[in-house]
C-alpha cells in the first residue's frame, strides 16, 4: 500500500511539469499576438494623439468623413473647417484622421 501511494505521488510531480510545458505554446501564442498586432496598434494610436494635440489653424486636413478643409478655428473637442468659399463646417476633434493632400485654395482673380 504504501508503495502504491509513493508512486502515485511520483508521476503527479510530474504532471506538474508537464502541466506548465503545455502552456509555453500558449505563452509564446501571446508574445506574437503582443509584438505583431497590439504594439503597432499602440504605436499608431500614440501618433495620431500627437497629430491632434499639434492642430493649428491653417492646418489642411481631411475628416474621417472626407472633408477635406483648412482649420479656421480650434476649441479643445470642436475644429472648424473652412471647405469652401464662405462654407465653414465644425467637426469632432477626433474626427480628423489626417493631413490633405489638396493645397489651400487662393483666393480667385475675377477678370474684368
Amino acid at each position: 500500500m504504501f508503495l502504491s501511494l509513493a508512486h502515485a505521488m511520483a508521476q503527479q510531480g510530474e504532471g506538474g511539469a508537464q502541466g506548465f510545458s503545455s502552456f509555453i505554446p500558449l505563452i509564446l501564442i501571446f508574445v506574437i499576438f503582443y509584438f505583431l498586432l497590439m504594439r503597432p496598434q499602440q504605436k499608431k494610436a500614440k501618433q495620431q494623439k500627437e497629430f491632434l494635440n499639434d492642430l493649428k489653424a491653417g492646418d489642411m486636413v481631411v475628416t474621417a468623413g472626407g472633408l477635406h478643409g483648412k482649420i479656421v478655428g480650434l476649441t479643445d473637442k470642436i475644429v472648424t473647417l473652412d471647405i469652401a468659399d464662405r462654407v465653414q463646417v465644425k467637426v469632432s476633434r477626433g474626427q480628423v484622421s489626417g493631413q490633405s493632400e489638396i493645397k489651400a485654395s487662393e483666393p480667385k482673380k475675377k477678370k474684368k
